[in-house]
């Protein structure tokens, strides 16, 4: 068979269309080593204050990623996993924009778990019956790590088989580094990178009802005490219009947040493993305190860097 041969211009045009191409991928799917993603190679580079001890990851839609900062590695997120419990629960029972969805009856067990003072909790009456939105609310506007498993139990029959569906998810989106072992994200063995959670970030974003939840700032639910307040309280600050609050010993302080540019546009970023060893309470402060400025920076040199 004869063989065609390039002619040297066209050949030599082929190799720059692939010398391209393969730049552009390497920034929107990094390669892995090991089962590790590489850190992607920033689209825009910004003078921003990445965090000084942890990892983040950030990126602006429509232009590209900002960077990853830090060592990518496995560790834990806290109740960041809330953020794939709600998206897994989307995907098997999908809702409108405006829509409830249907009422779940609240269990014996997500009552007694009510009273836990280990972990962070709303609480609720068995046999009451709440809609899968509230519900969703309920998990991810406080935090309710006993709803969480609520709805993982109604979803999949047992916390442990709607884990199988969690990592399943995430090997779909491509979260290499990531290991789910629950629904709430209590359990220190849930392990995932900044750049993995921006992966589910970038996701989430598309679903009008994971945005106009974690985008509340507090609300109330029918059967449950008081007034709801959003853990995340850079809402409303710089822009931030979500996502989802983490706070463990172990795991220090997390963010997964969203915030809208001067122009506009989507900006993504996941923070994780701020002032670990400490109280959960001073990681989600140092979480916050470090995601304001580095989303202040970002929205403030943006403009500058992409004229």
């Amino acid at each position: 068979m004869a063989r065609t041969r390039i002619p040297p211009v066209a050949g030599g045009l082929a190799a720059a269309v692939a010398v391209a191409l393969a730049a552009a991928c390497w920034v929107a799917f990094p390669p892995e080593v090991a089962g590790r993603a590489i850190a992607a190679r920033p689209a825009v580079a910004l003078p921003v204050p990445w965090p000084a001890a942890g990892q983040a990851s950030a990126e602006v839609q429509g232009l590209g990623s900002l960077g990853d900062h830090g060592e990518q590695r496995p560790v834990p997120i806290a109740s960041v996993t809330k953020v794939m419990t709600a998206h897994v629960v989307l995907k098997d029972h999908p809702l409108g924009p405006d829509d409830a969805g249907p009422e779940i009856t609240v269990d014996e067990q997500a009552e007694a778990e009510s009273s836990s003072t280990g972990e962070s909790t709303v609480p609720v009456r068995a046999g009451r019956r709440i809609g899968e939105r509230d519900l969703l609310a309920l998990m991810l506007v406080p935090s309710g790590n006993n709803i969480a498993r609520l709805l993982a139990r109604w979803d999949a029959g047992s916390q442990e088989a709607f884990t199988g569906k969690m990592n399943h998810e995430a090997a779909a989106l491509g979260m290499a580094g990531t290991t789910y072992t629950g629904a709430s994200g209590v359990e220190d063995s849930t392990t995932s990178t900044a750049a993995d959670q921006l992966r589910l970030a970038r996701e989430v974003m598309k679903n009008p009802v994971i945005r106009a939840i974690t985008g509340t700032a507090n609300l109330r639910v029918d059967g449950v005490p008081g007034t709801i307040v959003n853990t995340n309280t850079l809402l409303g600050r710089e822009g931030v219009i979500g996502l989802k609050t983490g706070s463990s010993t172990a795991g220090g302080g997390a963010l997964m947040w969203a915030a809208k540019a001067r122009d506009g546009s989507l900006i993504l970023g996941v923070v994780l493993q701020q002032n670990p060893g400490g109280t959960p309470a001073a990681g989600l402060r140092a979480a916050l305190e470090t995601s304001e400025r580095l989303i202040a920076a970002i929205r403030r040199e943006l403009p500058a860097a992409t004229r």
